[in-house]
């Protein structure tokens, strides 16, 4: 049975990258995307996601819009230079595009109807998810599992020298998930950095005959490679720190796990910095933290699925 996957995302072209191997994994079953601000604004994820959920052939997965800005009420910076105008670099969906959006409750009957083989993924800020547990408290308690793309453990940020985007974004959000949320799995920039993907596999990608996203998965890499060149020179390919996240849900031995309960900075110098308690005899803790990627293990797995290899 495929593990019935709710995304909270904000595509952004990690996060779209993320969608096209959800819906082509015959492991994943994708049943809800839900939408909110970080690399775009969140009408601008909402759109991509309805695009993207076009192109897969799955138009009818429900898409609920979520959180517009963070709890702090503070200015929201995105990053066009990074993700393009329109979060998918060059691409620009249909202004045409006609898509139905779902009531925030939506969140709530699709727990209900899966339970506990409902394993929630977030890929963006915390802010909605936060939302949601404070909502729907006896309902996320039915969830099977929740995975979060965030945070920075004895590696540097990439908003700040000390941050990672999405728990920089939110991190009063971000903490409260990481108190509620049971069945935790967190994949930080430790293992998402190293999650590369390199010309060559992207030419293979975009050669497939079996993949419905393959005319655009090179102009939105090479947007994207161009970026993260720019940034850091030297790098022989661009990380797509999303995938990750939903390709551990069924692929554990992508990476390596530490044990313990972590936290958020909320303090303006440190702000969105993770951190976990390293002292003798701290007491053992619950979240598992991804620590090391297998990289050669993560390009395969890439390809199988992204190729149409994947048995189904």
């Amino acid at each position: 049975m495929p593990k019935k996957i709710l995304l909270f995302c904000d595509p952004g072209i990690d996060d779209s990258l993320a969608i096209m191997y959800t819906l082509m994994d015959p492991r994943l079953e994708l049943v809800g995307v839900v939408t909110s601000y970080g690399n775009v604004t969140k009408e601008t994820a909402t759109a991509n996601a309805a695009y993207l959920l076009s192109l897969g052939g799955k138009p009818n997965i429900p898409i609920i819009p979520g959180a517009a800005q963070p709890v702090q009420q503070e200015e929201v910076t995105y990053y066009p230079e990074i993700h393009g105008e329109e979060g998918i670099g060059p691409i620009r969906p249909p202004s045409d595009l006609k898509y139905r959006l779902y009531p925030f409750d939506m969140i709530r009957k699709l727990i209900e109807f899966y339970k506990d083989e409902l394993i929630i993924v977030d890929t963006g800020r915390s802010t909605t998810l936060a939302t949601a547990f404070i909502l729907y408290k006896e309902q996320m308690e039915m969830v099977g599992g929740f995975y979060l793309m965030g945070g920075a453990f004895f590696a540097p940020g990439n908003v700040t020298p000390l941050a990672e985007a999405n728990f920089h974004g939110d991190p009063t959000s971000s903490n409260y998930i990481l108190k509620f949320a049971h069945n935790l799995t967190i994949t930080p920039l430790n293992v998402t950095n190293a999650a590369y993907l390199t010309p060559d596999v992207i030419d293979a990608m975009s050669a497939s005959t079996t993949n419905p996203y393959a005319s655009m998965i090179k102009p939105i890499f090479n947007y994207y490679y161009k970026a993260y060149k720019e940034k850091v020179p030297g790098l022989v390919g661009a990380p797509i720190h999303d995938l990750v996240t939903l390709m551990v849900v069924v692929n554990d031995n992508i990476v390596e796990y530490i044990y313990y309960d972590a936290k958020v900075i909320e303090d303006i110098e440190a702000k969105g910095m993770s951190y976990i308690d390293l002292r003798p005899g701290a007491k053992d803790g619950k979240t598992r933290i991804a620590i090391k990627l297998n990289h050669e293990v993560f390009i395969s797995e890439f390809k199988k699925v992204m190729l149409g290899n994947q048995k189904r």
